[in-house]
């Protein structure tokens, strides 16, 4: 009976062990279990003792499961709310695939692209390269027929100062003679004024001779008395008759105030031969000697500076008439204003 009893506590403790370890605890159905009326108080208080512990464990399994419980629901949901976002992302992550496909395709496509702007610009690069190596070439070419021109134009500019300063040279030059030519021609005015004025003064003076042999006419500036010889001397004759004496003497008398004048006395002949042993000898004698009857007259009755006058014999050389030879046998008074201040004006050109 009492290993019985033993035996029956061993099965009870195993299966409150059991159940202990299953998590299910009956404490009533344990004692009925038992299938004793009574049992010993030892063993009461070990049954005690394991059941208060057993309680108290399934207390703690009981926290312990609403614990898991509740951390379960927690994780349950926290799963869920995974799971959303697990499909939110795998959506995601297909569109960003999809995306990244079609990126790469577009990115397979640029790549081409590229490669085929690549080859068309290192062409273009190359032919541009190349018309760039033309275009220096014709680029130096025209720089060098540029600078040939430039060139040129220095030195035509050179050139072109130079004649600009010759020019100006030239024109200062010519605004002198201008000035020198107005001044001359002043100068001839005042000469032709002068003859002009000598020629009326000779002719009124001498205008008792005028049907006698004797005409006064002005050329080139001067004034050209002419006696016919019949008037001053007889036939191959030296000797000034009273007449001839007379017409010298108020010819004189009419310049002899005329301080600016070269007077040259010309003797003339005719083509007669003279034949003397006496003089004159001939005609060049003849026309040189009454040249010199002629001065003699007039600077002895007038006041005539004898360095004013020059006597010249042209023999029959220089006639004025070869039908006639009474108007060859002359002579002529040339009456010239002095010329210096002419010829001083033409030396300083």
């Amino acid at each position: 009976m009492a290993v019985d009893k033993g035996r029956n506590l061993d099965a009870m403790k195993m299966s409150f062990i059991t159940m202990r370890k299953s998590g299910f605890i009956v404490i009533t159905a344990l004692i009925t279990s038992l299938g004793i009326g009574c049992v010993s108080g030892r063993q009461f208080e070990e049954l005690k003792a394991t059941k208060d512990s057993i309680e108290s464990e399934n207390d703690q399994l009981k926290k312990s499961n609403e614990s898991l419980s509740t951390k379960n629901t927690e994780l349950t949901a926290t799963l869920s709310d995974a799971n959303e976002r697990l499909t939110a992302l795998q959506a995601d992550t297909a569109m960003v695939g999809n995306s990244l496909r079609r990126m790469q395709d577009q990115y397979d496509k640029i790549n081409d692209l590229n490669d085929i702007l690549a080859s068309k610009n290192s062409k273009l690069l190359n032919d541009a390269v190349e018309e760039n190596r033309s275009l220096l070439a014709e680029l130096e070419k025209t720089r060098l027929i540029l600078q040939a021109k430039e060139d040129s134009l220095y030195i035509l500019e050179g050139e072109i100062n130079k004649k600009a300063a010759a020019l100006e040279n030239s024109s200062t030059a010519l605004e002198d003679r201008e000035a020198r030519l107005k001044e001359l021609e002043a100068l001839l005015s005042r000469k032709d004024s002068a003859a002009d004025a000598l020629k009326d003064k000779v002719s009124k003076a001498l205008l008792g001779f005028k049907d006698k042999g004797l005409s006064i006419e002005q050329r080139n500036g001067k004034v050209y008395v002419s006696l016919e010889a019949k008037l001053l001397f007889p036939s191959g004759s030296t000797a000034i008759d009273p007449q001839g004496k007379a017409a010298l003497v108020d010819l004189a008398t009419a310049i002899e105030d005329q301080t600016d004048l070269e007077i040259i006395v010309e003797g003339h002949t005719d083509t007669d031969q003279l034949k003397s042993s006496t003089t004159p000898k001939n005609n060049w004698e003849l026309s040189v000697l009454r040249a010199t009857a002629v001065i003699q007259i007039l600077t002895a009755n007038s006041k005539l500076e004898p360095a004013m006058l020059a006597a010249s014999g042209r023999s029959e050389f220089h006639p004025v008439d070869p039908e006639d030879k009474a108007k060859n046998r002359r002579i002529e008074i040339i009456l010239s204003p002095n010329l210096n201040e002419l010829y001083q004006l033409i030396e300083t050109e």
